[in-house]
């Protein structure tokens, strides 16, 4: 019986709670409530630089693709180790072996060979070296190059330099409103974030010739934005 009656004041106790702890509608307030939605912008300078490059083969056999493939990848492995890129920094992404087929009218397809691909994703922490590096990966096989994506390796910190950006601008188009309605500010309601952060991306690097010049990276300036929903309350 105990146990019936200690199950019956669980569910009737929350019911208490739910009620005192429940908001004040806005329009029981003492004064106005004013919603402000703003955007706060920093900028830094890209200090993380990631491309995809890999190798694609191509033989009669699928054996005989996959070593060309595994010789001309370790060459590259081994060209990135030598420019000083960690093991930590490069990724495999893809590793695929696929029959080509030649194509005929009113006949089955005929398999003319085999096609060898591996990808890997390499993170740059020097963006003035990944140019020159990129130059000696052509020179060791590489024939695929996608990038580089320039990022901010603590994006965090310049995010909150956006946030703290859009509350200013927040409180300062609050004031105004204020002022033009004879009003001021008395307190911040609530902030949200409202929609993604974002930091802008970098530019495309498109691979060069063995015989054209060096290839620059040139990282420019990233911005960083903030979108933030702020309410306000006005007297």
């Amino acid at each position: 019986m105990r146990g019936l009656i200690l199950a019956g004041l669980a569910i009737a106790l929350p019911l208490v709670p739910a009620v005192a702890q429940s908001p004040q509608p806005a329009a029981m307030m003492d004064g106005a409530v004013l919603d402000v939605v703003a955007e706060g912008t920093t900028s830094r300078v890209p200090d993380l630089a990631t491309i995809r490059t890999g190798v694609v083969t191509q033989s009669a056999t699928a054996s005989a693709a996959l070593a060309d493939n595994a010789a001309r990848m370790a060459r590259v492995l081994a060209a990135l180790s030598r420019a000083g890129v960690a093991a930590r920094d490069v990724t495999t992404t893809a590793a695929t072996l696929s029959p080509q087929y030649r194509y005929a009218d009113n006949q089955p397809p005929v398999i003319t060979g085999y096609q060898a691909t591996n990808t890997v994703s390499v993170r740059f922490r020097t963006i003035s070296a990944s140019g020159p590096i990129l130059d000696a990966l052509v020179a060791q096989g590489v024939n695929q190059i996608d990038g580089p994506v320039l990022s901010l390796a603590d994006p965090d910190a310049a995010l909150d330099d956006a946030r703290t950006d859009a509350v200013k601008r927040a409180r300062a188009r609050a004031t105004l409103y204020a002022r033009a309605a004879g009003l001021s500010v008395v307190r911040i309601l609530s902030i949200s974030e409202s929609g993604d952060q974002a930091v802008s991306p970098g530019p495309v690097f498109y691979a060069r010739a063995k015989e054209a010049a060096d290839t620059t990276i040139m990282p420019g300036e990233s911005a960083v934005t903030a979108r933030l929903s702020v309410r306000f309350l006005l007297k």
